[in-house]
Parts: C-alpha cells; sequence; structure tokens
C-alpha cells in the first residue's frame, strides 16, 4: 500500500506524529535526517508496523505521498541561535522528489520567519515548483509532551498558519485527520511565534520559579508548600516548579539576533535556569560541609539523568553539567537511572548503581535529579545517608529540598 503521509525526522517530535497518524488509519512512511533517539516500547513499534507504517527504503519514496511532514530537530547552536542544518538536510531531500499539489508542514521549532525565508527557496530551487501555486507550504508548532499521557493528539488543538489560504486549507484538512480541533492561524508567521510563545512562556515561568527557589531557602520558606497553597487559586496562576535545570528540545529564544529589541525577559529567563546546576552544586557542598564533609572525595550518587520523569531521553538534561561540577571538585559520582543503561561525563563512563539502596546507604550524599516513578522515595529517604531532593518529591522532612 503506498504511503500517505511521510515523516521526516523520527525524534521526538516525528515518532509521536507518525504514531496517531497510523492510529488514524493514515499509512505513514517515517525518513531519518540524523541519529534521532527514538521513544517507542517494542511493543508500540509493533502496533505501528502491523497499522502500516514503514521505514522509507530511500529518498524515492518521499515523493509518493500526498504530505509531507518534516519534523527534523532544530537544536541550540554555537552562537545561540538554531541548528537549522537538518532542516535544511530535509528540504534538500525532499526537494528533489517533490510533486505537485503535496502539501508540505514544518514542524520543527523555529524562529517566525523560517518557513519562508529559509525552507521555501530551498524546496522551490531544488523541486523547480513553486510554493502556493504548484504544492502547498505551511506551518505547525508542534505540541508534543513526551510521556504524557493525559493530552492524547486527538484531544490537543492543532494551530496551522500556510503561506496563502489555500495552504491553510489544506494542511487543515490533513490535522483533522488526528485532531479534534484545529485553530488557523492568519499565517506562516504568526503559526510560527505561537511556538516561539509557548516555549518561551514554559522557560520563563520556570526561571521565576527558580529564583523563588532560591529565595525561599534564603529566607527559610517552605517553597513546595508556598507552590500547594498558590495553585488553589482557580484565575491568575498556573503551578511551575523548580528543578535542578530545564532540558527537553525546546530551544528558548530572544530573538536578539533578528531583532534589534529581542526579548529582554526571555534572555534573562536562560540566564536563571542556566545558573541552576551550579546552585544545586552548590547546595550539594554546603550539605557536605555542614556534616563534616568536604566535597573532594565525597560519593555522590546521583538518581535520574534524564530530563524527564520515566524516559530515557537525555537532550539538555543538567545531569551532564552537575555531574561535571561535582568531579571538577574532587567529588566520586555514580549514578542510578532505570532508563539509562549508560552514561558518560567529560568521556569517561559514569559508574553505574546496581541496587539503589545499597549505593544510596553507601554515598555521602544522594541527589535526586529525576523523579521516575519506579523510585519509592519514602524508602530512599530512610536509606540514604544524606539526601537532596530537587524536585520537591519527597515527603515533608524527609530530605533536604531545593
Amino acid at each position: 500500500m503506498p504511503a500517505d503521509l511521510a515523516v521526516i525526522g523520527l525524534g521526538p517530535l516525528g515518532l509521536p506524529l507518525a504514531q496517531a497518524a497510523v492510529a488514524a488509519g493514515i499509512p505513514t512512511v517515517g525518513y531519518k535526517t540524523g541519529p534521532e533517539p527514538g521513544s517507542l516500547s517494542p511493543a508500540e513499534l509493533r502496533r505501528m508496523l502491523s497499522g502500516g507504517f514503514r521505514h522509507a527504503a530511500g529518498p524515492a519514496e518521499l515523493g509518493r505521498v500526498r504530505t509531507a511532514v518534516i519534523c527534523a530537530p532544530a537544536p541550540r547552536s554555537a552562537d545561540g541561535g538554531l541548528d537549522l542544518s537538518q532542516v535544511e538536510m530535509a528540504a534538500h531531500i525532499l526537494a528533489t522528489r517533490l510533486r505537485p499539489h503535496t502539501t508540505v508542514i514544518l514542524e520543527s521549532p523555529v524562529s517566525p520567519g523560517t518557513t519562508e525565508e529559509f525552507l521555501r527557496p530551498l524546496l522551490e530551487e531544488g523541486s523547480g515548483l513553486r510554493a502556493g501555486r504548484d504544492f502547498h507550504l505551511a506551518y505547525s508548532p508542534s505540541r508534543v509532551d513526551p510521556g504524557n499521557r493525559d493530552f492524547t493528539p486527538a484531544g490537543t488543538p492543532k494551530v496551522i498558519g500556510g503561506l496563502t489560504p489555500a495552504c491553510t486549507e489544506s494542511a487543515a484538512t490533513f490535522y483533522s485527520r488526528l485532531t479534534d480541533k484545529v485553530v488557523r492561524a492568519r499565517g506562516l508567521r504568526e503559526a510560527e511565534t505561537v511556538q516561539l510563545l509557548e516555549t518561551n512562556y514554559r522557560h520563563v515561568n520556570i526561571a521565576l520559579v527558580n529564583e523563588m527557589a532560591v529565595l525561599c531557602h534564603d529566607l527559610g520558606v517552605d517553597l513546595w508548600d508556598v507552590i500547594r497553597c498558590a495553585e488553589t487559586k482557580p484565575f491568575g496562576f498556573q503551578a511551575f516548579r523548580p528543578g535542578p535545570g530545564v532540558g527537553g528540545h525546546a530551544v528558548p529564544q530572544d530573538l536578539t539576533g533578528r531583532s534589534g529589541r529581542g526579548l529582554r525577559m526571555v534572555e534573562l529567563a536562560q540566564q536563571v535556569n542556566s545558573r541552576m546546576p551550579r546552585y544545586v552544586v552548590q547546595r550539594a557542598a554546603t550539605l557536605l560541609n555542614e556534616h563534616g564533609k568536604s566535597a573532594r572525595g565525597a560519593r555522590v550518587l546521583l538518581l535520574g539523568v534524564t530530563y524527564k520523569p520515566d524516559l530515557a531521553d537525555q537532550q539538555g538534561t543538567p545531569a551532564q553539567e552537575i555531574a561535571t561540577r561535582l568531579m571538577e571538585l574532587g567529588a566520586a559520582v555514580s549514578y542510578h537511572d532505570p532508563h539509562i543503561p549508560s552514561w558518560s561525563v567529560l568521556d569517561r563512563p559514569v559508574p553505574r548503581a546496581d541496587s539503589l539502596y545499597e549505593a544510596a546507604a553507601d554515598a555521602d550524599l544522594t541527589i535526586l535529579l529525576q523523579n521516575h516513578r519506579t523510585y519509592d522515595l519514602q524508602g530512599l529517604s530512610v536509606k540514604a545517608q544524606l539526601l537532596l531532593d530537587t524536585r520537591g518529591a519527597t515527603p515533608t522532612g524527609a530530605a533536604h529540598r531545593l
């Protein structure tokens, strides 16, 4: 059966889209743009394959579909901007196979203007076709929340913005097969800016509560109790919680390079959030010192080194910097994570604890970085010599909280 949809980029954005499409009965072909980590279980992958999903045998299969969605990653580059190299590669591969009347949609997180100014020329030059006349071009911000089963693709509204009204309608027709609600933006830039706003909203609010965590510790205030009380307000407040840093695939953008003004709030949020791994290490060193131990030579166990609970994804995880800084202080670092069988820091393998309770009892300090559901925090707090909880997940009084 020929595929109806091509998903280009099978990472944390593309795989869930392909999974939703197959579940909706859409024959789907996937094409990798790089070494993208999969997040599907073997059982989920078997269901996709039996439902009509297959990996593309070659680029030629991309020219046989009605809709192609580019979900290539766009991580932060060395200069602080976005690295669009995989988006560019996907565009080149698709362009040489692009047929008239195909709908091309970009879902990668990009800056406003990227679809029209960067992607469109690549597709037109490589195909000889014209966007808006020979093929449809649109942008839709990805709204994937890995590991969150409360919000399915069908129940999550999809925002669409096209180069032309006809492009918008073509993309909306496709997404209406996956979701109960399609929201039409005025155009490409508006849809791209929706993604910008949603991502920056998350980072700015996390930065606020991270600053509150530092302040409340200095004041001797239980921030976690403050949040518990504040979130009972039925309007004007959404609860965010502090942590050891912000990971994930969505990169905050202050647009300083694209706009003379930029977004100062986002710039400050990035500064606050990037300081959290250093703050965790400072708290760790202080706790050790208060208990008559030095960070140099201390045995420190890190629990949960992924960026999100119950997933194997390590993209942007603050655990990497925390482990690095602890090692630089002379600490002997080990880790435990049920999802990560091996882990390296500074090009050196980090010892993995096989027995969690024995390792916690042996460590001078245990730091909870990610609260996987398999962790028994009550039991852990009893076994650990000293426990620093950066997630506020342990029972009150059972550990030192961030």
